[in-house]
């Protein structure tokens, strides 16, 4: 006998899993309740608890099947032990014996879950009442006997029980708590009637296996590709590159893929199928797998969902619904596959085929399907309606889905294995006529190949369908049959199939073609439920071999990231120590936060950027997307740890949802520098960009060019040109766009898409075109009689960029600085100066850092008002640069490592002394490699070593060892000397200190 797992319910912090409620479901596994969780409901429920009096008996209606009951009641059990409601502990233990002595309490097939609950209370009364009376009718018959070893119950139960056993079993232990506790108390009825166990349990049953069944369509449509000897065309993996394209959509494209690699059997040059059911399976297998997924993850969530104020959760229901409506595609998709290899196998000249179809469990298929769309569509209406009304009856219907789309499968799967073993068999009598030379060599023989064997009439199965383990075919050159080649994942789910059949169909000798493909398609849609463990034997073997065919393809980096080489990494890393030295030279203190966000802490910040999140998908009940900058996770930082100042850096990777383009990337590192507090009038806007010109004066990137504007001179712009307050931010946005569009582009969006008329979109025109010198611009725009000056925003934010002209002068970096009322910067958190780098060079990469004033974004998470200033190097832009200035240096190589001695020990049984040797210039902090070596690669070492940039060499033999002398060898200068063994690290050491430190670059 079989020993059941256990399911231990009530523990602190333990969850229920779905595979838990499905393997109770199924008896493969028994309950067991944590006992401190029983005492902790002691204690909680009232002392004297008045129970309820017998509610009036109903009319006998449609039971729910044993599995669906079963479901409904480990569900309940598990929210009785979470509820945080007065449950005594009688109820819990009445269901978990119930479950595990299999007794059924005959739940309703109802429409709602309150009926299921309400039948609930109605059955512990009559069981009490049973007990009374010491005899049993038919309200409580004994589903099966006591199969399960181990059990809580402490009666002797076992296979032998008769009936009434399990229910003396019952009371026996129901008999050792207080005689007053049967029963139900009012507390335990209103948390009875808000239970949605009857809905959960019963969706569990067809959700969990769902992700099984999403694998084994693949399986079995991949199988029907190669009967149909289809193109796999439609899984071209280029086709679901773009960004539009839906993952679980690429993802069964390259499964489909995966499956099928290395079969000669798809894609022939004549006689393939095709059709929608081919083309269309990433779209409906895609769809299907996504819904399955999002319906699972929501069950993790319900199962233990307890204490709201309703039944079923409008998110469970509107994933089922989704899900129910993902099943109709894939079911009708496979029906017609199989019937197409139906033709295909009486084209075979096997005619007796023709009548199978009406002779296997799926009679009237299609029409079913009909009804249950119907039935589906109006139950949905319902479920969704504001009663919510109906859950139990759509997850029934659902689950009768389940078991169609498995009887579909089923008969997919037979009809493509069927017709397979008749090629090879008649492939093989035509090969066996070729070779005896009976017949000319016929082509389409060579271009399909034959079979293994000829044999008929094996006794369970023909030896046409036994699929050769080993090596796969034969060696062409030999002369003889050979098997028609399928792809490495189909021949592993066929032969598995063919074993598996083999094992279990007790078929005749000489039965007929029609028998084998009905009692196949019975014995594989029995064979297709979750809960057969051989099952997710085939489940994993399959997934073992997408994976394996996963790294035989080239891979590939995800578009707007890139990898970085040793000799780039080392152009980084320079370019980082400089940044970082900037930033701390003015008094800043580093930073770090998550690379993801809460959503609602990023959104509406950003304007019409906010597009470019990256969302995240569901993690236990957070939403959550990666950071877009760093500038919002500091003001977050801010106001949850209550600061008002700080002047810190941060530097990190962003991700933006951008169309990747030279120099634009969808992850990307921000080097961010910010001053949070108050300060004397734009002091602190000042060294935000002092700091900026000095990054980019010390990365040495060339010429260079600060863009500068202020956030209030352009509201006061708009207001005077007539722009409505509230389309100040999404004319911004339109307005930056002037450094890629031209004006009358620009023109046309705040026309045509944002809504203004043309003569105040011409009257922005006429202002936003003004920049040149700071001091020259700002005098014109100061006149007195000047439209600006009239309008007090932007006066104020004139006088403000007054000051800091005058700093930026004082500082002598005002020379990079224009002054472009063009400039808006699209972001929403910005409400003083703002500006932004643009390189000058021949190299084209937009914008190369960018800031500006924020005095209200940590208020917007606090109350708190803190204002704040900073700027942002996007350091990919700046690294393009740096790329094609080391290009461009021809007589210079980049350096991947700082190496200064490579020490070469010809020998190779003188390890030691080379381990002894290079130890010793460790610990003097030299930074050293080493190598041991045959003398006749001495050639190969120097090279290496000249390419690495490598000042020093230090060689080693046996003559050397003997004199106690070594070789040292100034690679830059091309000269050798011997020096004393005892001597080396000392001399080392002072000679790389006159030569200075290693330099990233080293001259050809």
């Amino acid at each position: 006998m079989e020993v059941a797992s256990k399911v231990r319910l009530g523990g602190k912090g333990t969850l229920l899993s779905a595979q838990a409620v499905y393997d109770v479901a199924y008896h493969s596994a028994f309950v067991e309740i944590e006992f401190s969780n029983l005492d902790r409901l002691k204690q909680g429920s009232a002392k004297e608890s008045v129970l309820l009096p017998a509610p009036t008996p109903t009319d006998k209606r449609h039971s729910m099947s044993e599995t669906e009951e079963r479901a409904t009641l480990v569900v309940l059990l598990n929210k009785l032990l979470q509820s945080q409601a007065r449950i005594r502990p009688f109820l819990p233990t009445f269901v978990a014996e119930i479950l595990n002595l299999r007794i059924s309490i005959n739940l309703p097939s109802s429409t709602s879950d309150l009926e299921v609950s309400l039948e609930f209370v109605r059955a512990v009364y009559r069981f009490q009442k049973l007990f009374e009376s010491s005899t049993y009718g038919e309200d409580f018959c004994e589903v099966g006997t006591c199969a399960i070893e181990n059990s809580s119950v402490e009666g002797a139960v076992n296979d032998e029980v008769k009936t009434g056993g399990a229910i003396n079993a019952l009371k026996e232990k129901l008999s050792r708590l207080n005689a007053e506790d049967f029963g139900v108390t009012k507390d335990e009825l209103e948390f009875l009637k808000l239970s949605d166990a009857a809905s959960v349990g019963i969706a569990v049953l067809f959700s969990y296996p769902s992700s099984s069944l999403s694998v084994l369509s693949d399986v079995v449509a991949a199988l029907s590709c190669e009967a149909l000897q289809t193109s796999t065309q439609a899984f071209d993996s280029d086709t679901f590159n773009q960004p539009s394209t839906h993952k679980a959509e690429a993802d069964v494209a390259n499964d489909m893929k995966s499956l099928l690699m290395g079969s000669k059997s798809v894609n022939a040059r004549k006689g393939g199928v095709s059709g929608d059911f081919i083309f269309s399976i990433p779209s409906v297998h895609g769809a299907f797998r996504e819904a399955s997924k999002v319906t699972v993850g929501r069950l993790r969530i319900d199962i233990n969902r307890v204490g709201l104020p309703v039944t079923v959760s409008p998110l469970l229901l509107q994933s089922v619904v989704t899900l129910t409506l993902a099943f109709f595609p894939l079911i009708s998709n496979s029906w017609r596959r199989a019937t197409q290899t139906l033709k295909m196998i009486q084209d075979l000249h096997c005619p007796e085929i023709g009548t199978a179809c009406s002779k296997m469990p799926f009679e009237h298929s299609e029409e079913e399907l009909d009804k249950k769309k119907k039935v589906l569509s109006a139950l949905s209406e319902i479920v969704l309606s504001e009663n919510m009304d109906g859950g139990v009856s759509l997850f029934q219907e659902a689950f009768c889905l389940a078991k169609i789309t498995r009887k579909a499968l089923a008969m997919e799967a037979a009809a493509a294995l069927s017709f397979l073993g008749l090629r090879d068999m008649l492939m093989h009598k035509q090969s066996a006529r070729v070779i005896t030379g009976l017949i000319p060599n016929d082509k389409q023989a060579k271009e399909v190949g034959s079979p293994a064997t000829d044999d008929h009439g094996d006794s369970k199965i023909s030896q046409r369908d036994k699929v050769p383990k080993g090596k796969e075919g034969t060696d062409r050159k030999k002369k003889g049959p050979q098997e028609i080649v399928l792809g490495k994942g189909t021949t592993a789910a066929r032969q598995f199939l063919l074993q598996l059949l083999q094992d279990r169909c007790d078929l005749e000798k000489g039965v007929t073609e029609d028998a084998r493909l009905c009692c196949w398609a019975k014995e594989l849609h029995s064979f297709f439920e979750a809960k057969d463990a051989d099952f997710q034997v085939l489940l994993d073997h399959l997934k073992a071999v997408v994976e394996s065919n996963e790294t035989r393809r080239l891979p590939k980096i995800a578009k707007g990231t890139r990898d970085f080489d040793p000799k780039q990494m080392a152009i980084r890393e320079k370019a980082f120590g400089i940044i970082v030295a900037v930033f701390k030279r003015h008094g800043a203190v580093a930073l770090d936060t998550p690379v993801f966000e809460l959503r609602e802490t990023l959104m509406g910040k950003y304007g019409e950027d906010s597009k470019l999140i990256y969302d995240l998908a569901d993690q236990g009940g957070e939403i959550l997307s990666l950071r877009y900058d760093l500038t919002v996770p500091f003001a977050r930082y801010l106001a949850m740890h209550n600061l008002s100042n700080m002047k810190r850096y941060h530097i990190a990777r962003v991700y933006r949802r951008d169309n990747p383009a030279k120099g634009r990337y969808r992850e990307f590192y921000q080097c961010d520098f910010d001053i949070a507090g108050q300060y004397p009038l734009m002091v602190a806007d000042f060294e935000a960009i002092k700091v900026l010109t000095e990054l980019l004066n010390e990365l040495d990137i060339g010429d260079y060019e600060i863009k500068l504007n202020h956030r209030k001179l352009l509201d006061g712009m708009l207001e005077i040109c007539g722009v409505p307050e509230n389309k100040f931010r999404t004319i911004c946005s339109s307005i930056d766009k002037l450094d890629k569009l031209s004006w009358e582009q620009v023109h046309e969006e705040m026309v045509k898409e944002k809504g203004l008329t043309a003569e105040v979109a011409d009257k922005i025109g006429t202002l936003v075109k003004n920049k040149g010198s700071p001091l020259e611009l700002l005098a014109k725009l100061m006149q007195k009689d000047g439209p600006l000056c009239q309008n007090a925003g932007s006066l104020s934010a004139l006088e403000e960029l007054g000051v800091l002209f005058k700093y930026l002068g004082a500082a002598r970096c005002l020379q990079h600085v224009i002054f472009d009322l063009s400039l808006a910067r699209g972001l929403d958190y910005y409400t003083g100066v703002i500006y932004e780098a643009v390189f000058k060079g021949s190299t084209q990469v937009g914008s190369i850092a960018a800031g500006g004033r924020y005095d209200k974004l940590v208020g917007m998470f606090s109350g708190k008002q803190v204002p704040a200033v900073g700027v942002s190097l996007g350091i990919e832009r700046v690294f393009t640069i740096m790329e094609q200035l080391e290009q461009e240096r021809n007589k210079k190589v980049v350096r991947s490592t700082q190496t200064e001695v490579f020490v070469v020990v010809l020998g190779e049984s003188l390890t030691e002394v080379a381990i002894q040797l290079v130890s010793e210039l460790w610990a003097a902090s030299l930074k050293a490699e080493f190598v041991t070596s045959s003398a006749r690669k001495i050639i190969k070492h120097i090279t290496y070593a000249l390419d690495a940039g490598i000042p020093w060499m230090v060689i080693v033999g046996e003559d050397e060892l003997e004199k106690g002398i070594v070789q040292l060898r100034n690679l830059d200068a091309s000269c050798q000397e011997a020096i004393a063994r005892n001597s080396l690290v000392e001399e080392l050491v002072r000679r790389v200190r006159v030569s200075g430190s290693t330099n990233l670059y080293t001259v050809c």
